[in-house]
């Protein structure tokens, strides 16, 4: 590749596709927490200069997906188990009144774009892919959101599910493992259903659950596999 190519991809869209498989790299956990992530071996592998290869961690630590640490080298960022609880509490919340709002405001289209962000996440399931389940499932929350007219709680929220993709990979694998992998197409469906009955304490009481669901069954899936000694008890704010 020349020199004048190569320089056009570099302030073109050379770094997109260093983003988006970095990007579903570290969601489907093939690049593990706490990996480095050296530009020159990237760069190497992606077969360009270290431009848009460095353009592309700046996009993924704006998702809070990598880390620049003091020597300002760059790694796949923790997963901080420690702080669980926490998030838990926040995604509680934030999915809950999205969901609270979309009872209220939605419209027919609304409706339908849940519906339709829905049967994608049923086909998702059925390929066994975790990464097109996660960004399937986030689909269809930010839908619901979107029917909430509120584009503040919309964006937190969506911070929050995008923060969250790699811990429901853990998830997905616990459901699976205990074969009620169904939980997660019913629970949606029931939440549709107390959407489109404009039923916002059903709504509420549907996404609160949903959410405890995850917290339980990532909790139960760190206890087995990863942790002895890091407290993941419930947090009073998130019950």
């Amino acid at each position: 590749m020349s020199d004048e190519a190569e320089t056009k991809r570099a302030k073109g869209t050379g770094w997109k596709s260093v983003y988006e498989t970095l990007r579903n790299e570290i969601l489907a956990l093939t690049l593990a927490p706490g990996q480095l992530l050296d530009e020159n071996t990237l760069a190497e592998r992606f077969d360009m200069s270290r431009s848009p290869v460095r353009e592309a961690l700046i996009r993924l630590a704006g998702e809070e997906l990598v880390v620049t640490l003091s020597n300002r080298s760059t790694i796949v960022a923790p997963i901080e188990v420690a702080t669980f609880p926490k998030y838990v509490e926040a995604l509680d919340i934030a999915q809950r009144m999205n969901t609270r709002l979309a009872a209220e405001l939605r419209t027919d289209a609304d409706l339908k774009a849940i519906a339709k962000r829905q049967k994608e996440f049923e086909a998702a399931v059925k390929t066994g892919n975790h990464l097109q389940m996660s960004e399937a499932n986030k689909q269809f929350h930010m839908a619901i959101a979107r029917a909430g007219k509120n584009p503040y709680l919309a964006s937190f929220y969506e911070r929050l599910l995008n923060q969250g993709q790699r811990m429901l990979h853990l998830h997905f694998e616990y459901l699976e493992r205990s074969h009620e992998g169904y939980l997660l197409t019913d629970e949606h469906n029931l939440m549709l259903e107390a959407i489109r009955a404009k039923n916002v304490d059903l709504a509420d009481e549907l996404a609160h659950a949903h959410t405890r669901q995850f917290q339980q069954n990532f909790i139960n899936f760190m206890r087995e596999n990863y942790t002895t000694d890091v407290s993941l008890g419930r947090r009073k704010a998130a019950e």
